[in-house]
């Protein structure tokens, strides 16, 4: 879907395609029926904006394939979808039983990390619809914290400046700008926006920049404002902006029992309280909750800095939740971080960022009750989210707008921030 914010530029809203299994070409084409179309007809939309996730080794046959590409590309035409942003976070294998740290593998001190995104990129480029300014690509932020070291940390220096050579032949090649952005998560070598605008002030913003996932600057209880002015400082573009909710719990002694409701084997739920605790998965903060400091102080190793065990310090968990529907009591989400951070980026004369992608990956884990049980609930599902993100971008004064239709008359064009 398509919005034109206030400055005369077109905001691209989309459902990131993580939430679906398929990691090969037919099986892609297939959920574009039972989920892409399906949703674009449930939201009455002429044309439906999917963030696609493509698994490694489809997007290698892509990248080197043209007749795929046109393939891909007539079959999203020919259901009114189209695609201006892919998620490279995930590899492959992201519906396996248990997924956990394998998400972050490879990471960016290997060439097969650097690989897939240059595919990532090759393959966008032809599926851009011809008036879109630029595509975006998601990926993770670096890697897993553990293990470090300047060899490792070298190895990223010239992977990313490599990746910057790459996208600016691939612009060079083809008219088509890609931007690659990274996603601070808990965890991982870049948490937050204190750590990115760090590690990655003077990067190249003309190809590089960050993904600013809606969740995860919950969880590390950052303020979306000083977030965002924290990586303007650092001249650090936001390339895409992630729309998720994680869940949240006051008191997290009180809700110990629903939370456990969450604690599944297939993701990883790092979960963060509001006085600097830290934990690299729920069921291991909920299992330290009452522990003693001592046990906490003898594993620094996975992430627990110490027990949470004053109720009412707050804990949030790293567990994206349906935008539309509140968790039950006594748990909630952090739609109220959600809602500020959408007012700093679009509320104002001129926005931050085109690219703003839905993605709720869970939907598969939530507690029995609350997950879909068939494809139609799903797309269901997925249909009232874009919705209500939707909802929450016209409140701030955009409207709706469809391909080659012009801003209205009474919008000014401006500058974008992220286009260096």
């Amino acid at each position: 879907m398509r919005l034109a914010h206030r400055d005369g530029q077109t905001v691209h809203l989309s459902y990131c395609t993580n939430v679906h299994p398929a990691e090969d070409l037919d099986g892609i084409v297939a959920q574009l029926d039972t989920y892409g179309l399906a949703v674009r007809k449930k939201l009455d939309v002429d044309v439906l904006g999917l963030g696609l996730w493509l698994a490694a080794p489809v997007a290698a046959a892509l990248a080197h394939e043209p007749v795929l590409r046109r393939r891909l590309r007539h079959e999203l035409d020919a259901r009114g979808l189209e695609v201006v942003t892919l998620n490279g976070f995930p590899y492959q294998a992201f519906h396996a039983d248990v997924v956990k740290h394998e998400v972050y593998h490879p990471d960016w001190t290997t060439r097969e990390r650097l690989r897939y995104t240059l595919d990532l990129a090759r393959v966008l480029a032809d599926l851009l619809p011809d008036d879109a300014v630029r595509g975006s690509i998601s990926t993770l932020p670096v890697a897993w914290r553990e293990p470090w070291g300047p060899e490792r940390a070298g190895a990223v220096d010239r992977a990313l400046a490599e990746l910057a050579d790459g996208l600016a032949e691939i612009a060079g090649r083809t008219g088509r700008t890609v931007q690659v952005g990274f996603e601070p998560e808990p965890g991982c070598v870049v948490e937050n926006t204190h750590q990115a605008a760090r590690l990655w002030s003077g990067m190249d913003g003309d190809w590089l920049g960050v993904c600013l996932d809606l969740a995860h600057l919950a969880c590390a209880w950052e303020e979306p404002a000083a977030a965002l002015a924290r990586l303007a400082r650092a001249g650090l573009p936001v390339v895409k902006v992630q729309v998720s909710a994680a869940l949240a719990a006051e008191d997290p002694v009180a809700a110990a029992s629903v939370l456990r409701g969450y604690a599944e084997p297939k993701f990883l739920h790092q979960t963060r309280g509001a006085g600097g605790e830290a934990a690299d998965d729920l069921d291991q903060a909920l299992d330290l909750l009452h522990a003693p400091a001592h046990v906490a102080a003898r594993r620094p190793s996975q992430g627990a800095a110490r027990p949470v065990q004053v109720p009412g310090q707050g804990w949030r968990v790293h567990f994206h939740v349906p935008l539309h529907v509140e968790p039950a009591p006594p748990l909630a989400s952090t739609l109220p971080v959600l809602r500020t951070a959408l007012r700093e980026l679009y509320g104002g004369p001129i926005m931050a960022c085109d690219h703003v992608d839905v993605e709720t990956y869970t939907w598969s884990v939530l507690p029995p009750g609350q997950r879909p049980d068939t494809p139609e609930q799903l797309a269901a599902g997925i249909a009232a989210e874009l919705a209500f993100a939707r909802d929450e971008l016209r409140g701030l004064g955009l409207v709706d707008t469809v391909p080659g239709e012009p801003a209205p008359a009474r919008f000014v064009t401006g500058g974008a921030p992220w286009a260096r």
